[in-house]
């Protein structure tokens, strides 16, 4: 725990010697302004918990600092002030900035003692509960962070994979990392000077997939106002990420796997064919092997997508790599915003017992949301995450039910909830907008 910090700005020598020499200030890390600099400029470099100065000639310009004071209305700080008790309107007007005393001549020095002493008492209690985090602990790879075992070896892997030409088919829950990890494995990988080409196959049109994938030339068909350069031309000498490739329609898969045996593509509309040079990472939030029993994803092109598989563990089995990444997200957002908010450690405790099953990105929001909302603590309150909800949902989730009507069943309960709104469904879900009609219209064809 870090010792609170006292800043002494005192000119009356007598009354200065009395403060150092005093056991209740002592307790404090004690800072003096150094040479012509006054309090209020020592007061931001000093970090100060508490400040005692004499402000006999304090005046307008003082003021002024002091509101322009990156310790803005002084809110992380108990600020004393002593004064001949001379009338002072620039006084008067910084007790409304939030200075929170005013002693006047004679100077009490046991008085002093006695409010450092209850200010001592209040900090050194108030940090046991919470933390300052102006620093991440965990370790770093690429565009991912993480220090548990299943991380630093998927760290390795990424680093063996990247140093070939294979395809890479990357599987993991919807906000696990998936795309960081390709993104990563451009960066190490020898084409990291050619660009780095994403595309969500699920998103997609049906109807403007195979322009989207190669491109068109104009007039090519209605709407064709003009040429368009495709993913696969986009991404030469470079990486073509194609996440949710599961979503794609099972009729235009053929035409990706015949580039990706071919290497050989032609936009539509034109004749010409050109030779593609990218490197093919694809990811999915899908059991491939269920996508392609409900033949929604052809087994010959996962084979050729899946030369190197890598697996994005979900955040619950990343041990203590949950509390270290909201830690990571609120160190960052405090140097981002010049800031020095703190975590309660009850909030750390309900970060640590949440299952997150939106994974790192749920965490990231989440600790996006509190940072907004607090103020100076990120306490329980400012987390908007709902674990008792998510325990509820545990202990109600059937043990004597088919897979199959378990996953039906919640994908229409989910449905009415959300009032038949589909994208608000798949968010929930975790799934894409596609595969959720995908499975509508399975279950309507059941009926």
């Amino acid at each position: 725990m870090a010792q609170p910090i006292i800043l002494l700005a005192i000119t009356e020598t007598d009354l200065e010697l009395q403060l150092l020499g005093s056991a209740a200030i002592k307790k404090f890390k004690i800072v003096q302004p150094g040479g012509t600099d006054s309090w209020i400029d020592s007061l931001s470099e000093a970090a100060a918990d508490v400040v005692i100065a004499q402000v006999d000639d304090f005046g307008e310009a003082d003021l002024q600092r002091l509101k322009d004071s990156k310790k803005r209305l002084l809110s992380n700080t108990e600020v004393i002030f002593i004064s001949s008790g001379e009338p002072n309107l620039s006084i008067d007007r910084a007790m409304l900035l939030g200075v929170a005393y005013h002693l006047r001549s004679p100077i009490n020095v046991e008085y002093i003692e006695e409010i450092a002493s209850e200010l001592y008492e209040e900090l050194t209690e108030d940090r046991s509960s919470k933390e300052s985090l102006v620093e991440s602990y965990l370790d770093q790879f690429g565009l991912l962070v993480g220090s548990s075992p299943k991380m630093k070896r998927l760290y390795r892997v990424i680093k063996k994979a990247a140093g070939s030409d294979a395809s890479i088919f990357i599987t993991g829950e919807s906000g696990s990392g998936k795309e960081l990890v390709a993104n990563t494995m451009h960066m190490i990988s020898e084409r990291r000077e050619g660009p780095f080409i994403s595309i969500n196959c699920g998103a997609i049109s049906p109807e403007l997939i195979e322009s989207e994938l190669f491109g068109h030339v104009k007039g090519s068909f209605t709407g064709a106002t003009s040429d368009r350069i495709g993913v696969f031309e986009q991404a030469y000498s470079g990486t073509l990420f194609l996440d949710e490739v599961t979503e794609m329609p099972i009729d235009h898969q053929v035409k990706l796997l015949r580039v990706l045996e071919s290497g050989e593509f032609r936009k539509v509309g034109s004749g010409k064919t050109q030779i593609s040079d990218a490197r093919i990472i694809s990811a999915t939030n899908r059991e491939p092997a269920d996508a392609i029993d409900e033949e929604q994803f052809r087994e010959d092109l996962y084979y050729r997508l899946a030369q190197f598989p890598i697996h994005v563990p979900p955040l619950r089995d990343r041990e203590n790599d949950v509390v270290g990444l909201a830690k990571h997200f609120l160190a960052h957002r405090n140097a981002e915003e010049a800031a020095t908010k703190e975590i309660s450690l009850d909030a750390i405790g309900k970060i640590e017992s949440h299952n997150w099953p939106g994974n790192v990105r749920e965490l990231k929001h989440t600790m996006e949301r509190a940072f907004i909302l607090a103020d100076e603590t990120i306490t329980v309150d400012h987390l908007i995450i709902d674990t008792v909800a998510s325990e509820e949902a545990r202990s109600d989730i059937p043990t004597n039910m088919p897979l199959d009507a378990i996953e039906k069943s919640v994908i229409l309960k989910t449905l009415e909830e959300k009032g038949g709104n589909k994208t608000e469904t798949a968010e929930q879900l975790g799934i894409s907008v596609k595969t959720l009609y995908n499975k509508l219209e399975k279950y309507d064809a059941a009926k």
